[in-house]
């Protein structure tokens, strides 16, 4: 057995939710506790009963952008389709990740069809990057954000109704409380909350605050390598404000926790703590940082999260915060008591 197959595990396909459900809370939430090895069942709007007064619950306001294109190549008709990556803000030339049949070549254009179906955007083919991308020249003026919001789609994973996006999805896929436009995935424990709910959480005393991590096209893949040791991690922007930072280190100073709010609040916390000697403080910048087994958390206390793909980096960062022995116990769990899985399922409360 290699050493992924510990983070393999079969899935029958009717859990793997395709919609969410009609009100965001009423999502199950188990409850996973680590010192006592219990595992618990509620839901999402249960949740400011097993959070305690003074814990500083953190939020991911990055804001999905609809990243994806599908359009055709106007010499040949022939179907393209593509995931905006990056911009460099210097030349306006776009990175992304492009499919269609037959081989592109440089000097190529390529028309973007809105949501509608319409004719809208043209791309012109630049330059094939050595991994595979392609760089891309917009013809049409203005931002990736602008340009993408007319003429884009909910990049969805291909385990959503194949990536297909309906109308729904535009605000399904997006939490309530996103600001800073950038991920190409949404920051998926996040979109349990509601209004509401935030409004019942900081009556009940919990300090609500927010980092932001934009979310890349590493999200959708897989570990392919059989030891961790190969695997290299995508990199993502993200920041940790001087206010959050001091939120959450009041939390611990008087005794209560640091909920992250899912994987991706995670991976700033503890990159915040990483680049600052193991203690929290203020960062911004890139990360590539691989959460393991024997990865030492410094930035979390309990963590709030959906339920992972299999062999996926984000199943082996809460297998190295909860213990494997015990995460394998919750999936197992989570299966027999037909939970939703993914990015539109139901969630875990990890303490």
């Amino acid at each position: 057995m290699s050493e992924m197959d510990r983070y393999d595990f079969e899935l029958p396909k009717q859990l793997i939710a395709q919609h969410p459900r009609p009100n965001r809370t009423d999502a199950r939430l188990m409850l996973v506790d680590r010192r006592s090895g219990t595992i618990e069942h509620a839901h999402i709007r249960d949740l400011p009963e097993h959070l305690i007064a003074g814990d500083a619950l953190v939020l991911n306001n990055s804001r999905v952008i609809p990243a994806k294109m599908v359009g055709f190549r106007t010499t040949t008709r022939g179907r393209w389709q593509g995931l905006f990556l990056s911009e460099d803000p210097q030349t306006g030339v776009w990175e992304v990740l492009a499919k269609t049949r037959g081989k592109l070549v440089p000097g190529e254009r390529i028309m973007i069809e809105d949501r509608h179906g319409r004719e809208g955007m043209t791309l012109e083919c630049v330059l094939k990057t050595e991994q595979g991308h392609w760089l891309v020249k917009p013809e049409q003026p203005g931002s990736p954000v602008d340009l993408l919001q007319r003429y884009g789609r909910v990049p969805l994973p291909p385990y959503i109704r194949d990536g297909q996006m309906v109308d729904a999805d535009l605000e399904d896929y997006q939490t309530v409380f996103a600001k800073r436009p950038g991920s190409v995935a949404a920051p998926t424990a996040g979109l349990h909350f509601t209004e509401p709910l935030l409004h019942r959480l900081a009556a009940a005393g919990i300090g609500i605050s927010a980092v932001t991590l934009h979310v890349g096209i590493g999200t959708f893949r897989p570990i392919k390598a059989e030891s961790l040791d190969d695997h290299r991690m995508h990199s993502e922007w993200g920041e940790l404000s001087q206010p959050t930072c001091d939120a959450a280190l009041a939390a611990r100073a008087a005794g209560h926790r640091i909920v992250a709010v899912g994987s991706t609040s995670v991976r700033v916390l503890e990159s915040a703590a990483l680049a600052n000697s193991g203690q929290l403080a203020p960062w911004q910048g890139e990360t590539d940082l691989f959460i393991r087994p024997g990865h030492r958390f410094a930035g979390c206390d309990a963590i709030l999260t959906n339920f992972h793909l299999p062999r996926s980096s984000l199943l082996v960062m809460m297998s190295a915060f909860t213990g494997e022995t015990l995460l394998r116990q919750a999936y197992q769990e989570a299966i027999q008591q037909e939970y939703r899985f993914f990015s539109y399922g139901d969630a875990m409360l990890i303490t």
